[in-house]
Order: C-alpha cells, then sequence, then structure tokens
C-alpha cells in the first residue's frame, strides 16, 4: 500500500469531517486541536496544579517515565479533548502513547472514545506496531458491539487521519479484524468503503473476506470481491482460486468450470489438487460423474497427480450408482500408482458393496483392510453390521463381531445392543444370550431393557426355564424385573401348562409392587377354564379385584361360560352373585352365555 497519496480526495473529505479547521501548515497537529478557554486563575498556582498545564504535565511525566502521570487532585480536570492533546503530542513515541491510553482505560471514571482509539491506533501502525495495532482493534471492535448505536470505526479512521500521522495499512488490518471477530458483514461494508476511497487492501485480507462470504452462501457478493480486484490490480492467488471454485460449485452452476480454469490460466495460475478435487467432489455430488472423470483424466495431461481424495471421491459417486466393480477397478490403480487407501476409503467402497447386498466381497475387504494394518473404525463395523441385518443374517453379524475382537478391534457397545435386540425379536435367543454375555464380560452394565428384550425371546420360543434364570440373574445384578419381564414368563408357564408355577411368579411380582394386567390373568384364567378347574379360576378372579383391584371382563366372561356350560342355571346364578358383590358387573355377553345354558338345560 501507499501512504496518504493514494486517497481519494474528494471522497475523503465527503466522509470527514476534521477535528477542527483544516490544520495550517505552519502548526502542528495538536494546535489544530479545538480546545476549551482556559481559566487565567489557574495561572496564580504552581504549574504542577495548574489545569490548563494537564496536557504538558503528562507529557513531561510520560518522557520522564514516571508511574504517577498525574496529581489525584488534577484527574477530575481531564477531558476528552486533553485526551487526544497527550496521544497526539506522544506520536513519535509510542510506548508512552500506548502507556498513557492503558492509564486512561484503567484510572479515569470516563474510557477513551472511538476517536481517541483511532488515533492511538493510528500512532502504533504508523509506528509498525502492527500485533498491537491488531490486539487494539479487535479491543475497539468489542467496546463498539456493545454500544447501543455502532459507530463507524472505518470512518472515525479517516478522520482522524487528518491530524496524525498515518499508514494505510491500518484500514488492511481492520478488514482482517472483523472478519477475525467473525463480523464478514462488517468486513465487506470495510472492503468497500476502502475501496471506494482508494485503499487497495492485501490479497491475505481479500481471501479472508471471501472465504467468510463463502461461509455464509454469500455467492453473489463473492464474485462482486472478485470483479473489483480485478478494477483495483489486486493479484489473485492459488488460494484466491481455490476459495473461488468452492464459489463455483455452491452456485449450482458447475458449465461454469470450464470458463474459470481458462481464466485461472490467463492469470497465470495453475489448478492445484485442490482446485481439482473440489470440482470433482462437486461433479460427484450432482451426480455428473462423466464430467468427474474428464477432470480426472485432465489432471494426468496437466501432471496434476489425483490424490486419495480424488479416488475416494469417485469411488464414492461409483459406488451411488451401482457401480461397484468398476469402483473397485479404480480402487486398484489408485493402489498401483502408491497411494495408499485409509479407512474412510474402504468403508466407501465397502458400503458400495453392501448396499448391492454383496456381503463376501464386503467381508474380504475387511479382512484386506485388517492385513493392510488400516484399523477398522465404528463406520466400518456399523455399515457390515447393517448389511447383514438387511440380510437376514443376523449369525454372521454375530461371527463379524467375535472375528473383529479376535483381532483386538473394538465394536461400538450400542451396535452390539442393537443386534442382540435384533437377534431376540427373530426369536434367536440363545445367539443373543451369547453375544449379550460377551458384552458384559467386557465390562458393559446390564440394563432392563435387555434382559426384558431375552427373557421375551426366550418365553416366545418356550425356553422358559432359561427365561427363569435370566430373572433370577436379574435379582442378583440389582436390575428390579418389569411387568413385562413376569407377563413373558407367567403366559408362557401357562401355555406350557405350568399353572401353579405361574400363579407363584404372579405373588412374586406382588412383592416387587408391580401390579399383574390382563395379559397375565387372561393366561392363568384361562388355563384353569380349559381344565374345568373353575374352582381355582374363581379364586383368581377374587384375588384380582380385592388385592389388585383389577376386575376385568373378559376374564370374568371366560369363567362364566364355563359354568353355564354345565347346565346349572342355580350354579351359575350363585357364582353371578358372588362376582357382582366383589365389583365385577354382567355385560351383553355375560347374559349370552346364560341364556345358552338356559337353553341347553331345557333341551
Amino acid at each position: 500500500m501507499n501512504r496518504t497519496s493514494i486517497i481519494n480526495q474528494p471522497l475523503l473529505k465527503s466522509i470527514s469531517h476534521p477535528l477542527s479547521k483544516p490544520p495550517n501548515p505552519n502548526l502542528s497537529p495538536l494546535q489544530t486541536l479545538p480546545t476549551s478557554k482556559p481559566n487565567p486563575l489557574y495561572n496564580l498556582l504552581p504549574h504542577t496544579q495548574n489545569p490548563n498545564k494537564i496536557v504538558n504535565i503528562i507529557c513531561t511525566n510520560l518522557k520522564n517515565r514516571k508511574s504517577t502521570l498525574l496529581d489525584t487532585h488534577m484527574i477530575p480536570h481531564m477531558g476528552t479533548q486533553e485526551i487526544s492533546r497527550v496521544l497526539l503530542r506522544c506520536q513519535s513515541d509510542p510506548f508512552a502513547a500506548l502507556s498513557f491510553f492503558n492509564w486512561v482505560k484503567k484510572d479515569l471514571t470516563f474510557g477513551p472514545t472511538v476517536q481517541d482509539y483511532c488515533i492511538m491506533l493510528h500512532i502504533l501502525a504508523w509506528s509498525h506496531k502492527f500485533s498491537e495495532t491488531m490486539s487494539l482493534l479487535s479491543e475497539l471492535i468489542e467496546v463498539n458491539k456493545s454500544k447501543d448505536g455502532k459507530i463507524s470505526i472505518f470512518e472515525n479512521l479517516v478522520m482522524c487521519s487528518k491530524d496524525c500521522s498515518w499508514d494505510p495499512v491500518v484500514f488492511d488490518m481492520l478488514l482482517k479484524a472483523y472478519l477475525k471477530a467473525g463480523l464478514v458483514r462488517d468486513g465487506f461494508v470495510t472492503f468497500r468503503k476502502m475501496v471506494k476511497l482508494g485503499f487497495v487492501p492485501k490479497i491475505v485480507s481479500v481471501n479472508f473476506l471471501l472465504d467468510g462470504l463463502l461461509k455464509l452462501n454469500r455467492v453473489d457478493e463473492c464474485w462482486g470481491v472478485y470483479e473489483e480486484m480485478g478494477r483495483i490490480g489486486v493479484r489473485g492467488n492459488a488460494f484466491t482460486f481455490n476459495i473461488l471454485t468452492h464459489v463455483v460449485c455452491k452456485s449450482e452452476d458447475v458449465d461454469k468450470v470450464n470458463t474459470f480454469l481458462e481464466k485461472m490460466e490467463e492469470e497465470g495460475f495453475d489448478p492445484d489438487i485442490v482446485t481439482y478435487n473440489t470440482l470433482i467432489d462437486s461433479y460427484v455430488r450432482k451426480g455428473r460423474l462423466k464430467d468427474a472423470h474428464y477432470l480426472y483424466n485432465i489432471m494426468y495431461i496437466r501432471r496434476v497427480t489425483p490424490d486419495l481424495i480424488t479416488h475416494t471421491s469417485l469411488i464414492n459417486g461409483l459406488c451411488k450408482e451401482g457401480n461397484v466393480r468398476e469402483a473397485h477397478k479404480l480402487f486398484h490403480r489408485m493402489v498401483q500408482i502408491g497411494v495408499n487407501p485409509d479407512a474412510f476409503s474402504y468403508n466407501t467402497l465397502i458400503s458400495g458393496y453392501v448396499n448391492k447386498g454383496m456381503m463376501q466381497e464386503a467381508r474380504a475387504l475387511l479382512h484386506e483392510m485388517i492385513k493392510e494394518k488400516v484399523a477398522p473404525n465404528s463406520f466400518t463395523c456399523l455399515v457390515l453390521i447393517e448389511g447383514y441385518k438387511k440380510e437376514n443374517k443376523l449369525i454372521s453379524a454375530v461371527n463379524l463381531i467375535v472375528e473383529l475382537q479376535k483381532f483386538r478391534i473394538s465394536v461400538s457397545k450400542d451396535l452390539q445392543t442393537d443386534l442382540v435386540v435384533a437377534l431376540c425379536r427373530v426369536d434367536k435367543p440363545f445367539a443373543a444370550k451369547s453375544l449379550f454375555e460377551r458384552i458384559v464380560h467386557d465390562g458393559e452394565e446390564t440394563n432392563l431393557q435387555i434382559y426384558d428384550e431375552l427373557i421375551v425371546s426366550f418365553c416366545r420360543t418356550n425356553y422358559v426355564n432359561e427365561a427363569i434364570q435370566l430373572k433370577d440373574e436379574m435379582f442378583f445384578k440389582n436390575v428390579k424385573p418389569s411387568l413385562t419381564t413376569y407377563r413373558a414368563i407367567i403366559e408362557c408357564l401357562c401355555r406350557l401348562n405350568r399353572t401353579t408355577e405361574g400363579e407363584i411368579f404372579m405373588r412374586d411380582m406382588a412383592e416387587f409392587g408391580i401390579h399383574p394386567d390382563a395379559t397375565i390373568c387372561r393366561s392363568l384364567v384361562s388355563v384353569h377354564c380349559k381344565e374345568k378347574n373353575i374352582n381355582q379360576a374363581e379364586v383368581l378372579l377374587i384375588l384380582f379385584a380385592e388385592e389388585f383391584q383389577l376386575r376385568y371382563n373378559e376374564c370374568y366372561n371366560e369363567v362364566f361360560k364355563v359354568v353355564c356350560e354345565e347346565g346349572d342355571m342355580n350354579k351359575s346364578l350363585e357364582f353371578q352373585n358372588r362376582m357382582q358383590r366383589i365389583g365385577y358387573t354382567p355385560n351383553g355377553l355375560s347374559f349370552k352365555y346364560a341364556i345358552d345354558g338356559l337353553l341347553r338345560t331345557t333341551a
């Protein structure tokens, strides 16, 4: 950047209001500042106590490096004008100026104004104290953000340049500071103001701005900045074009790519690996695999060697199209040219085979990974196990986990738990239990959900003894059984005509504070009804009503039906009366059974 000679003077005047009248070339900047009218009576006081001499006193103390800049009784006479005058007097001594500025922030009841900050920034930038300049700019941006009405830092910097030595680099640093603070919009406005006044930002700052706008999806503004670069003579570099490559891709107009590549070459930049990878990835995501392969071939012509990212993008595209064989050929070609695959590239190809249901080929790739010492990760395991689940080959999934553990490859506990549940739900409880025991052996805490899934699965397949063993195991591991636990066991026991044991479990659950439900009642009552054991069925109905306050008409009607079928109407009416006394209410089905019994009696 040039210094003041590059400023667009008419535009500068249009936005700036000097601190006073236009400076007289024969006067110093300090003398041009407006001053309050001095009180002549103060001149009768000693020099060190004269408020009219505050600026001189402070400057003298700063020059002599004194720790006390001003006596306490003089501080109330300090104002914003005095702060600005001291700073301007210290332009040639940035250390003294910064010491005074920090003293103002710390010891005065009012802080420095934005104008004071800007004078200090000019002093630091002119003295090439760029680290301190950037730090103070960041501080000013934060201070300005907290104000009710934001003040234009850029315009204040321009105004203050009228009265002190300055370096245009401060405006470039302001642009960087805004972007560093994540204020991309403010950075963009600052860029436009800089260009309007003739300040030329550095390419590094422009790249930061382009990257910030890209992340906000402000594609049009990106191209606007790029056009301004050409107009003001800022030459882009490789980073610029790589950022603009992403802009091209985000604009959803991939047809611009060839034009853009030609423009890069005109500017003297050959597209590098990052540029090609970005474009190929964009083509792949849009399903334009032919164009992606065209660029891949162009890379060899232009002597840009495709890397792992290039190949993985193309492999991913081929797999998405279902062309997994071609993807594997490209994978082999990648290895042949010396590019070592990583877990991501292996996972991409494995996922392609899994999606085609080619589990044997996917498993072979897993073995190849292990052989090449590329550690499978959680995604590898997930893809393969989900593939086996999709093919209803859950036992193969279990065997895979066992195999991986033999190779000391960790498999997510959540993934194993999900597989236990899946095995239970397809009635493979023994395989599920075996896997569950592995999980527990590895230190995973047991939980009620898994126990319930296992018990339900064992009971559904009539392995009730195994279910009971698991229920006992729950007791020893302080896992409280649930209604689901007891319901599955009791229902299975009743189905196997082990009603007495079922009733024992019902009493056991009551001790745990768990009330039976309609399914348990129906299971127990149904068995007694089938065996014509009406007395025991009635005992259960009474138990449910009086102990648990549960009165299920479905169970009552089932017993009542058996009673009526015996053809003894007196017995039927007596049963009905006993049931009504404990809260059972006959319904339409009850009366139907009574009528059927009466007809049977008169037949």
